[in-house]
């Protein structure tokens, strides 16, 4: 189960995710959430009374807003519908500005386990040209402090490609990731989507453009320093440590359903996908009167196809041959093999077994491959 919680205390200037930064709105959407919880509570098919959650990912927006009342209220909801695995990974994404010892008391009070700290970059111009809330001393201060209130499972976010970020100020951002007591990361090329702030400062000339060659360079020295540092490359932008992958984002890439509740939330089930309204204000009100205000798409068996190949081929695990087969038939097959060839051949791309996965020059360009075998 995915929540998004749309609500920030200022807005990110690279950021086009839905949210807002006007609070007064927030508890209705947090009753808004419970209800739809209940009204969707046969979404995933289940053999048993009450399907079974392994993973619950608080997203957004900045969950960590959420207060501890607020959090119970949800919990309580999903338990009334769902039966939380006992091994769960339970996520909550938090912005360290509001990761005090007093929150972090609170959140261990509830069922979370995991943390998901948008930390960006540990340098103050960084922090100021995305327009983050926190400084470099409070990103180090909230990973020490969730450690020490209890918690052991801590990704962080980073974000390299950064105008103005050298090679060496990049090492440096990883360097102090790797010195605090976090056991994954997800680090992110920075890009510019339209009607962002930051898409807005580039065309005025405040801010110089994002450079490819930047982002290459960072992305290469990322491989290299998680992997001297024990950490699993097992997807395009996620590195973990043994036993701390993301399990929710895992089920994503590895096609297990999932609902997704609240506003813009999306949510799959094998056979199609839908997506929430971008509008609190219209989420509210479609689900005071037990509506759900979504979007719905039937996937085709192309859109499944192209799919599979782009999650898979991110991961460490690739794309299996036989499953091609199996799953869409001989002439998704063939064609399959007749793509992929090209990059094995240049080694872009090796086969193990059934198995096709990217080799590290492969993903310094692994969209463009899976485009290049997508069926259109």
């Amino acid at each position: 189960m995915y929540i998004h919680i749309p609500f920030c205390r200022q807005a990110c200037s690279y950021c086009d995710f839905h949210f807002s930064v006007n609070h007064e709105r927030m508890e209705e959407v947090v009753d808004a959430i419970i209800t739809e919880i209940e009204l969707r509570k046969n979404y995933l098919e289940s053999n048993d009374d009450k399907p079974v959650l392994h993973t619950i990912y608080f997203g957004g927006g900045t969950p960590s807003l959420l207060n501890k009342s607020q959090l119970e209220k949800i919990f309580l909801q999903i338990e009334k519908y769902y039966t939380i695995a006992s091994d769960a990974e339970i996520t909550l994404e938090a912005n360290p500005d509001d990761l005090t010892v007093e929150k972090l008391n609170e959140l261990r009070q509830t069922p979370i386990n995991r943390l998901s700290i948008g930390v960006q970059s540990f340098f103050e111009e960084d922090l100021k040209l995305m327009n983050r809330a926190h400084n470099a001393e409070m990103a180090k201060a909230s990973i020490v402090a969730a450690a020490e209130a209890g918690f052991s499972n801590i990704t962080m976010d980073l974000i390299y490609g950064v105008p103005e970020m050298s090679d060496d100020r990049w090492r440096k951002n990883l360097e102090q990731a790797f010195a605090l007591p976090v056991n994954h990361l997800s680090c992110y090329s920075l890009t510019v989507e339209k009607r962002t702030a930051l898409d807005k400062q580039i065309r005025e000339g405040k801010i110089k453009p994002i450079e490819d060659e930047r982002s290459i360079s960072h992305f290469k020295i990322l491989m290299d320093e998680s992997q001297k540092q024990g950490f699993d490359h097992y997807e395009i932008s996620n590195f973990g440590k043994p036993g701390f992958y993301s399990q929710h984002n895992s089920s994503y890439w590895k096609n297990i359903p999932y609902i997704g509740i609240g506003p813009s939330a999306h949510s799959y089930n094998g056979i199609s996908r839908q997506w929430n309204i971008s509008s609190n204000a219209a989420y509210v009100k479609a689900i005071q009167q037990h509506e759900i205000p979504a979007e719905i798409e039937i996937l085709t068996l192309e859109n499944k196809y192209n799919e599979y190949i782009m999650t898979g081929l991110r991961t460490q695990w690739g794309v299996n041959s036989d499953y091609i087969l199996s799953a869409f038939g001989e002439k998704y097959h063939s064609d399959f093999l007749l793509q992929i060839n090209e990059y094995v051949e240049t080694e872009m791309v090796i086969k193990q077994n059934r198995d096709y996965i990217l080799t590290r020059s492969g993903k310094l360009i692994a969209d463009r491959i899976a485009s290049k075998i997508f069926v259109v």
